[in-house]
């Protein structure tokens, strides 16, 4: 069983960049910014029907570090796209994580569709609907430390990380891509989700969700991103699309050796690739410094080129 400390240091690493906890953080100032880069806008999920108010979102310094998004009630995407010299038509939906109390939008979010972006994949980050925490920060920080002491009592298991809204979100991204592929230059055909830990959890679901409810005859994602999300096994659907997952083995909240995931992925017979890093802790991002999790996202976009993905003759 994982100890409170360890599961509360999760959390924390999972939106400190590793640039800065390498460093001295009195020293360092927060790297980047909240907001998206340049020129690109945010687009309310479900337009005029968008639920909640923008107004309801806080923005607060996580451990005096990185900025994060918490409270949040009014979805959006926000595309990061391609020069349109290097578009490979493909898009990923990019899903941060933060335990569904908030986002860490700067570490999993604009840092990873800016790098998608300058690789030639349209990029989308999606802003989704979070569980309510108490606007005071302090009051925010015990209430992130009381959940994860819930988690450590119930053996790190993801069913104890609740997802309000994450899954319809994600799926009405999904669908707003596809409405919008020639305006953005995309394939609907080749329109994946990369998410990390809670957004990993919400890639998953998005699968399964597609899947298990026919009468709304919901598109999936053609592949996924799975970043260190829980590693327990689920029930593959048959038509499950490409999963490459990535985990570090000192993760302290799914480290534990248990690949389960990935081997039903492989056993249902459909494509799956799994990196598992000898460090890097949890919320590495694009990689943690001295450790091998700098090459994960190289890795990601080389398995979509071997998919088919960056290559629209290579799809069926």
């Amino acid at each position: 069983m994982k100890s409170l400390f360890e599961l509360s240091l999760a959390l924390i690493l999972a939106v400190a960049p590793a640039t800065v906890l390498a460093q001295s953080a009195d020293s360092v100032p927060i790297a980047g910014s909240v907001h998206a880069p340049p020129g690109a806008k945010a687009i309310p999920l479900y337009g005029k029907a968008t639920p909640g108010n923008p107004t309801d979102e806080i923005e607060s310094r996580f451990m005096g570090r990185e900025t994060i998004l918490r409270n949040i009630t009014y979805p959006t995407l926000t595309p990061v796209l391609p020069d349109p010299k290097k578009a490979t038509g493909s898009a990923v939906i990019v899903a941060p994580g933060g335990g569904f109390m908030f986002l860490a939008m700067q570490n999993e979010g604009w840092r990873v569709a800016q790098t998608l972006a300058d690789r030639g994949i349209a990029a989308f980050v999606l802003k989704y609907r979070l569980n309510p925490t108490p606007r005071n920060d302090d009051a925010f920080m015990a209430s992130v430390v009381a959940k994860m002491g819930e988690v450590s009592r119930n053996n790190g298991r993801a069913s104890q990380i609740s997802d309000p809204w994450a899954t319809e979100d994600a799926l009405a991204a999904l669908k707003l891509v596809r409405e919008h592929a020639v305006e953005w230059r995309v394939d609907p055909r080749r329109v994946g989700v990369i998410g990390f830990s809670a957004g990993a959890i919400t890639a998953m679901n998005t699968v399964l969700e597609a899947n298990s409810d026919a009468a709304r005859k919901t598109q999936g994602p053609d592949f996924i991103g799975y970043i260190y999300g829980p590693m327990g096994k689920v029930d593959v659907p048959k038509d499950a699309p490409p999963m490459f997952a990535a985990l570090a083995m000192d993760d302290p909240l799914f480290g534990d050796g248990d690949w389960s995931v990935a081997s039903a992925w492989h056993a249902a017979n459909r494509p799956v690739e799994l990196h598992v890093y000898q460090a890097g802790s949890h919320g590495f991002g694009l990689g943690r410094p001295g450790t091998t999790t700098t090459m994960m996202i190289d890795e990601f976009v080389a398995w979509l080129d071997m998919q088919g993905f960056l290559n629209a003759k290579a799809r069926p």
